[in-house]
């Protein structure tokens, strides 16, 4: 059956080289069936924060829940991939087209391309983010990932993965390109322990992340002012007294200090900055009718495909403490939200 196949892809080559070739001698606009291997790279941190954050017997178990509830996200399955080739010159206009259901971490597929140059933009797993849509993707300097605009958003829903590679394509050659894809969104979790508090109503948000990402140069985009991102619930059974506050965002900004990186095993390694880049807002209703307002800032960056744990406790006047150098914490006892709706408690 693959010979027979095979037989049939030549000839049908052959014919459709013998009608170009009549319509014109400069065979430079003929199309040819070229290979692309596709592969997620997923370049995480995860299993690290949680073996180094919840090393305790009590919990592992959460350390498990926590990766069950993210497993969607820090995966290197691609449901599906959207795949776009452009022209190198002029105003980058798209020259083909291509989405797939791919439902693995790795795919090949045959590409019918004319020889020239190109630049492609390939982006993994944004039909099911109801979040994120791909924009201006006609023109190659115009293509990213757009987050919905509003000034309180939930989190992404699935991990984003996006490459760009310059092909160019030959004429007459067996070619296969190879595209690796990365993640381009991340995560981090508040980790209350109640002390024996009641933890009922509490509301945890996280803010200062980028709502835009450009595929081609691979850079993010800040707006002046950043939504507000609700987190998710997670508690173990079996371990309630303290309750994790996930969100998944894009990344933060980095410190205005030049960035200290390990580019080897670990690429979330930095300096923390002198301001905060990113932000966990925490709202802890008291039993008097009180909210008290905790707004934790954190120096250290949030990168793509970083998961971060930050371990807090509960005070009695609804005042959040953690242990943690680079993060710096505001309390503001007897709170109210006035006339701003942006936070429902």
């Amino acid at each position: 059956m693959t010979s027979v196949k095979h037989l049939f892809c030549i000839l049908c080559g052959c014919l459709a080289l013998g009608s170009c070739s009549v319509i014109d001698d400069d065979l430079s606009a003929c199309a040819n069936d070229y290979e692309l291997d596709y592969e997620l790279r997923l370049v995480t941190n995860m299993n690290t924060e949680l073996k180094t954050q919840l090393n305790t017997a009590t919990e592992l178990r959460l350390a498990n829940t926590l990766r069950n509830h993210l497993s969607g996200v820090f995966t290197d399955f691609a449901h599906d991939v959207d795949l776009s080739f452009y022209d190198t010159q002029g105003d980058s206009l798209r020259l083909q087209h291509d989405e797939h259901i791919m439902n693995a971490n790795q795919a090949s597929y045959a590409l019918n391309l004319p020889k020239r140059q190109y630049m492609h933009l390939a982006v993994a797993n944004i039909v099911d983010d109801p979040l994120i849509d791909l924009v201006n993707d006609e023109r190659c300097h115009t293509s990213h990932l757009q987050q919905h605009s509003r000034d309180t958003i939930d989190s992404h829903t699935t991990g984003l993965f996006t490459a760009r590679q310059p092909m160019e394509v030959l004429e007459g050659v067996d070619q296969n390109f190879n595209v690796h894809l990365y993640m381009a969104n991340c995560a981090a979790t508040l980790l209350i322990d109640t002390k024996g508090h009641d933890a009922e109503g509490i509301k945890v948000y996280t803010t200062g992340f980028a709502t835009q990402f450009n595929i081609c140069d691979s850079a993010y985009i800040f707006p002046e002012k950043s939504p507000i991102v609700r987190t998710n619930k997670v508690v173990d059974p079996d371990h309630a007294n303290e309750i994790a506050y996930c969100s998944v965002t894009f990344p933060s900004r980095e410190p205005s200090t030049t960035r200290s990186v390990i580019e080897t095993e670990e690429p979330f390694i930095a300096v923390p900055g002198d301001e905060s880049l990113w932000e966990m807002q925490v709202y802890v209703p008291k039993s008097d009718g009180s909210v008290t307002k905790n707004v934790l800032g954190i120096k250290a960056p949030l990168r793509a495909g970083q998961f971060k744990i930050i371990k807090c406790w509960i005070g009695d006047d609804g005042e959040i403490g953690t242990a943690d150098s680079t993060v710096g914490v505001s309390v503001t006892l007897n709170w109210n939200d006035g006339y701003n709706n942006e936070i429902p408690l």
